[in-house]
């Protein structure tokens, strides 16, 4: 039987997990599986940074492009289909790495996350109508009404985790921290988790950058493209809907590319925030390739 070795690469957006998992996976001869909740998203490309096929290398890549943004995917749909593809590809490989920014859909492969119901899109309509009239302080308040003990704790600037959340507890009659139960289930497989962090300066240089490559590369004619989409969960995503207000002529082009850098950096915070409480993560510098195949080798199975 193989030996079996997940290997984590996780840290803020622009760090470059990306081009580092691709050499790591090269060394080992191993898939990739993204755990970037948007690049699942198929149209929407290069607002999510997804890596093109001439910079996958040939890798196998699983769930990029794998589902539309019309389609209902959360974080257990994604635990249920990435063990099924983790079991699946142990059958020939040692290794696989799980690599992106996302904390929630990297906890759910390691750790588990508890069922929860499915979308109802009468109540969502309903939350849709209160974020209309009241704005995010209408649906901060249902929450603390509803569950008091996730309203503490949640990133309350965090729409699509707010009306999640409320939306659980309106359709079950319980509160989303009862239901959200955090038993961690064991997994048949070792995990080693590895870190990408740089100094604040070189990381904010680094995504003001992307932003700036992201608007040559045509993000607003991506945009465009998806505006008929924008009330949708998927769309609620930096930068797209920064240019989303723009288009409908709510600000000028100068300040929405700011706002864009300024929100992508508050959001590189926040996975880092997530990311730092995990005292299993063993933490390096994009360019430390050398150390990080020291450390997986003295972590890895077999």
């Amino acid at each position: 039987m193989l030996s079996r070795n997940l290997i984590i690469i996780a840290g803020p957006t622009a760090i470059g997990k990306t081009s580092l998992s691709i050499e790591i996976a090269k060394i080992y001869n191993c898939p990739i599986l993204s755990a970037d909740s948007r690049q699942f998203y198929k149209e929407m490309d290069i607002g999510t940074s997804k890596p093109t096929d001439i910079e996958m290398e040939g890798v196998p890549h699983y769930f990029i492009n794998s589902r539309s943004v019309t389609d209902e995917y959360n974080v257990g749909k994604y635990e249920n289909d990435a063990i099924n593809l983790i079991e699946t590809l142990f059958q020939t490989n040692s290794c696989i790495i799980l690599v992106g920014g996302s904390g929630l859909f990297i906890n759910a492969v390691c750790c588990g996350f508890d069922e929860l119901p499915q979308a109802n899109e009468e109540i969502r309509n309903e939350i849709n109508l209160l974020f209309t009239r009241q704005g995010i302080e209408g649906l901060q308040q249902a929450l603390k009404k509803h569950d008091i003990n996730y309203y503490l704790k949640v990133d309350l600037n965090n729409i699509r985790r707010i009306s999640r959340a409320l939306e659980v507890c309106l359709l079950t009659g319980k509160t989303y921290t009862e239901l959200r139960k955090g038993e961690i289930k064991n997994r048949n497989f070792n995990i080693i988790k590895i870190g990408l962090n740089a100094l604040r300066p070189l990381l904010y240089s680094r995504i003001n950058q992307r932003v700036d490559q992201m608007m040559l590369d045509g993000l607003l004619n991506e945009v465009k493209s998806l505006q008929k989409f924008k009330h949708l969960n998927a769309l609620q995503t930096v930068g797209y809907k920064e240019l989303f207000n723009y288009l409908e002529g709510n600000a000028d082009f100068k300040s929405t590319i700011e706002l864009i850098k300024r929100n992508t950096r508050r959001y590189a915070k926040r996975q880092l925030t997530w990311f730092l409480k995990d005292k299993e993560i063993e933490w390096f510098e994009p360019y430390q390739l050398p150390e990080i195949l020291t450390y997986i080798n003295k972590q890895k199975i077999g």
